[in-house]
């Protein structure tokens, strides 16, 4: 546009009108955020030099004249300056701001502008009129200010004022441990050179396993969601769903139980409540149970479940209730009045908690009733297979009798098919028929709301639908193998996919419940932001309720869920731990995903697209290019990376694969996103139930349909392992799928947690059996592919290989003890400088410790808590779950492990009734051992200097020192050994008598005493 120069002073009024308005007026941004003009025309009357900083100090911003900001009814001519002047004006008149106006009240934010638009000029920037010949019809000034595109998350980095000193310190320390091991190796104790080539392996083992477990955390990374994001996208009346109909996929949620005894039906059933009360909407929801142990108390407790449920369900939707399970809430000490605005709050809380204790009793009651009904039924069975004998047998009885089965009988007088309490072919645990039976029907599209008097309540404009509930059983038959929970977790897979299909499943232990009603939608915000196709699984941390308040074993574990699973969010993803997460189907099904990286190079330095592997048909289509691309392709002869192909013999369950997929998509609402759905594809309602679906959904859950299939191979939850949840998760990984931890910031979920010393060392005995399984399985990470980050990588390594580190634990722990009963030390003496790399060595853990304490939130207690529990773990189960582990590799002897019963101990009154109570296990011997024999030691050391001729003072003190650091760490599992008041059990009096007369006479034989001797053997 050609003009004459820009003048400093307003020309007049006539040769502004004459002169045509400007097309666009530019600008730039100043620090505070306010735009400035760059157009210097006659409209401005800058005063002084024009180099001058302050020439737009009093500036005016002309806009130009757009749509978004010109009167209705108005022209784009200019017919006057009042016409000029009303235009101008109109920016603050219409309802759409302007940029001008947005940046000057704060509403404009830049950074989001940046986002949205990646920065591409004309969008955001400037305004192309119709006539122009590059306009582009598809977007508009107003499009982009009316309806801006939201991420519904955001990563929030942790600052760098406590992350940089950490990630410094890390590697002053491994500075130091390389100097001091270097040191240690090149002066070796003479006096002592088993002592000194013990202490030295150890040492060498701990700088390697601390290195495993210290790189993964140079990462860490926070997370937040945007809940209101979430609903103006998919809840609210738009073009492509004007009605406001929720566009949010399907989601399954699934709870695994397999025991009645060991797991209360009462809990299972206040963990289903909590599932059917959660805030997502009602018709996308479904809920399953897989009772493993085909058991009737289960199935008749959940059936009284779905019961309350229709009083519970839209109770906690009228008041806003949290937390929904009913037990749980029932027993908040804080004020239920609190945040309450209805009238009715206090009536229907007094109505609904009588409810729950009447429900309580009747599930409290249905042993009892089962079998009360079970012998009413065998004896009318008894009464009449006696008539029919004697009806044979000329009114007489059989001489030898009636038999007369004793069965388990259902409340409609049919046999139970499930496990019989009087065990029989056909009806014991591992061997019975499939169940399914849909509690709670499809609901309805539409609200169904309740009247003024649902069952004395008043439920007036609140929708009183329940989700759709279903009681799965899978069969079991002698001669196969059922797989544990991975087996039952993958018929429920297969089941749900025919009933509901939803394109997300969250899978929760029965003792493990919702306790933030919104957390399904937290995670739904990382499945459908952008990019989101690429997350397999969202992991949530778990949380525990009934744990001591001193937690004395760690149970609460949050070292561990608030900084190694936060730290490898940094990375590809934290790891499945087994509840609390929330699956995309697609994944599960062993795919590949849309989109993944390479990582090449030592430290997978180098990344680049991953190369998908072919499959069949398209080989067969083009081989010469098949043969080609296989050659620069390494990748696609690893089977992980094959897609799957054996699902089974079910044409009803493989045509939901692709619906699964395309439901788990992200909206395709902007042009960033990849691998999107249009919006208003998921308004649709879902087919009604019949009975042909659901017996294919009963036919797909039988004992032989995963022979010659791939399912617990690569497809579903993997099988082979007692920790089939870490293996699950890494093939995930492996594929190149990536993960999210969700930190809400009220807890997700929360469950209980074995509060007995045994239980919890049996616990993590299970855990460590299953790294060590992992480790001598295909899964190690050491054979993972190149879509695996390097760091990543370290993290599963580190997983199998943690419990052998008990092995030099161990020995570490009585390096002490034998320096006492010797008095020599593992160095020649205590020098400057063993002292000064001891000092910077305990300095620098320390305070990366601290650092680490401050970037994860967890407490200083908490801290000392999991270091406590670390040693008395690693000398005791992870020991013992090495042991194990060679037994299955070299002899092949199988591992079972046990349900942890979940039931108090004996005083009912007393919460922590169970930590009191001691209960031997084999698993306490080498930590009693441990603490008799470094006690004994300092007794026998400081008797040996006191009475010595030279006494070694600093020796005695070297020894004494370590083995305090270690009856330090081993106070909590002795004070968990005298249990309550005192009252030892005999067996640790007895185990601790023969310790210390076999350690003692044991050092008699071996160094007998010799009037000619001193202290350590010196002659004198």
């Amino acid at each position: 546009m050609a003009s004459s120069p820009p003048k400093k002073t307003l020309n007049s009024q006539s040769s502004s009108l004459n002169r045509p308005p400007p097309a666009v007026k530019f600008g730039r941004r100043t620090s505070s955020g306010r735009t400035v003009s760059l157009s210097r025309d006659d409209d401005l009357d800058v005063p002084g030099d024009s180099s001058s900083q302050t020439d737009y100090i009093n500036y005016t911003v002309h806009m130009p004249p757009t749509p978004d900001n010109q009167p209705a009814g108005s022209s784009g001519s200019t017919s006057g300056p009042r016409n000029k002047m009303e235009r101008r004006l109109s920016v603050m008149k219409s309802n759409n701001k302007s940029m001008l106006l947005r940046s000057q009240t704060g509403d404009f934010d830049h950074n989001r502008w940046l986002f949205e638009s990646k920065g591409k000029y004309g969008i955001g920037n400037a305004y192309w009129s119709e006539e122009d010949e590059n306009y582009d019809g598809g977007v508009s000034m107003s499009d982009f200010f009316d309806k801006p595109w939201k991420p519904l998350t955001r990563k929030v980095h942790i600052p760098a004022k406590v992350l940089s000193p950490y990630r410094l310190l890390i590697v002053c320390r491994l500075v130091v441990l390389f100097f001091f091991l270097w040191w240690r190796i090149a002066n070796p104790n003479e006096d002592a050179m088993w002592l000194w080539g013990l202490s030295i392996v150890c040492e060498l083992w701990f700088a390697f396993s601390w290195i495993l477990d210290i790189l993964p955390k140079l990462n860490p990374i926070n997370r937040a969601t945007d809940l209101d994001a979430l609903r103006d996208k998919f809840e609210q009346p738009s073009p492509s769903n004007p009605t406001g109909r929720s566009d949010l996929p399907g989601v399954d949620v699934f709870v695994s139980t397999a025991d009645p005894d060991k797991e209360p039906p009462l809990v299972t059933a206040n963990t289903l409540l909590s599932i059917l009360a959660v805030d997502y909407p009602i018709e996308k929801l479904s809920a399953y149970i897989s009772d493993d142990g085909g058991a009737i108390l289960t199935f008749e407790a959940m059936a009284e479940a779905v019961r309350f449920a229709e009083y519970w369900v839209p109770f906690c939707r009228k008041h806003d209730i949290e937390p929904r399970n009913p037990d749980s809430y029932f027993n908040l000490k804080t004020d239920p009045t609190k945040n309450k605005k209805r009238h009715d709050f206090v009536k229907d809380r007094r109505w609904v908690k009588r409810e729950y204790d009447e429900f309580k009793v009747r599930i409290n009651g249905l042993p009892e009733q089962i079998k009360k009904r079970a012998d009413q039924f065998n004896m009318r069975e008894e009464l009449k297979e006696k008539r029919i004998a004697k009806e044979k047998n000329g009114g007489v009885l059989p001489p030898d009798g009636v038999e007369v089965v004793k069965a388990t009988w259902m409340a409609d007088g049919t046999h139970w098919p499930g496990t019989w309490f009087d065990p029989k072919p056909d009806h014991s645990k591992k061997d019975h028929a499939g169940i399914l039976q849909i509690m709670s029907k499809v609901p309805e599209l539409e609200p169904v709301m309740g009247g003024p008097n649902e069952g004395a309540l008043d439920f007036t404009g609140i929708d009183i639908r329940v989700p759709m509930f279903a009681y799965v059983s899978r069969e079991k038959r002698p001669g196969f193998d059922h797989n544990k929970k991975a087996g039952a977790m993958n018929g429920m897979v297969r089941a749900s996919a025919i009933l509901s299909n939803g394109a997300f499943i969250l899978n929760l232990d029965c003792d493990h419940y919702i306790y933030n009603s919104k957390a399904i939608k937290e995670g739904m915000c990382f499945m459908m932001d952008r990019g989101g196709d690429r997350i397999c699984y969202i992991q949530f941390p778990q949380r525990f309720e009934g744990v001591d308040p001193s937690d004395r074993y760690a149970n609460h574990n949050t070292v561990f869920f608030d900084g190694n699973m936060r730290a490898l969010d940094g990375l590809q993803g934290p790891v499945y731990v087994g509840t609390g997460c929330m699956f995309r189907r697609y994944a599960l099904y062993g795919f590949n995903p849309p989109r993944a990286n390479e990582y090449s190079g030592v430290f997978g330095q180098d990344k680049a697209p991953a190369m998908y592997a072919r499959t069949q048909s398209g080989a067969s289509q083009n081989s010469q290019t098949s043969d080609i691309e296989s050659d620069t392709q390494p990748l696609t002869d690893d089977p992980d990376l094959g897609l799957p192909k054996k699902f089974g013999n079910s044409t009803v369950f493989t045509d939901t694969i692709p619906v699964a997929e395309y439901q788990g998509r992200p909206l395709a609402d902007h042009m960033s996103v990849k691998n999107g759905r249009p919006p208003g594809a998921l308004l649709l309602p879902r087919p009604p139930l019949d009975a042909p679906t659901v017996a294919e959904a009963i036919a797909v859950i039988s004992c032989w349909y995963e022979d010659n299939t791939e399912w617990g191979d690569r497809i579903g939850w993997i099988y082979g392992s007692v920790t089939e949840d870490v293996v699950t998760g890494y093939r995930m990984h492996n594929r190149g799928w990536r993960s999210v931890y969700c930190i809400t910031k009220r807890d997700a979920f929360r469950g209980t947690a074995p509060i007995n010393l045994t239980d919890r060392l049996h616990q993590v005995l299970r855990w460590a059996t299953g790294s060590v399984e992992i480790f001598f399985s295909k899964n190690n990470a050491i054979f993972a592919t190149r879509r695996l980050k390097f760091l990543q990588r370290v993290a599963y390594l580190n997983v199998g290989i943690y419990p052998f580190t008990s092995i030099f634990l161990v020995v570490y722990c009585f390096l002490p003890a034998l320096c006492l009963f010797s008095g020599k030390f593992i160095v020649q003496s205590l020098d400057i400088h063993f002292l000064s790399y001891l000092l910077c060595i305990t300095i620098t853990l320390t305070l990366i410790s601290l650092l680490e304490v401050k970037w994860s939130g967890i407490g200083l207690e908490e801290w000392w808590r999991n270091e406590q529990f670390w040693l008395i773990g690693g000398t005791s189960a992870h020991l013992a779950a090495v042991v194990q582990g060679f037994l299955k590799v070299i002899a092949g002897i199988e591992i079972s492990f046990t349900l942890t019963s979940k039931s108090a101990g004996e005083d009912e009154d007393d919460v922590f009734a169970d930590l009191y109570l001691v209960k031997w296990t084999g698993l306490f011997i080498m930590p009693l051992t441990i603490i008799v024999v470094n006690l004994v030691a300092i007794v026998i050391g400081a008797s040996r200097t006191i009475y010595s001729v030279i006494p070694q003072w600093n020796k005695l003190l070297g020894g004494t020192f370590f083995s305090m650091w270690v009856l330090t760490h081993m106070y909590p599992f002795a004070k968990g050994l005298m249990g309550r008041r005192g009252k030892v059990p005999t067996i640790v009096y007895v185990w601790s008598g023969l310790v210390s007369i076999t350690v003692s006479l044991l050092w008699i034989t071996i160094s007998p005493p010799d009037d000619a001797t001193g202290a350590g053997g010196i002659s004198v």
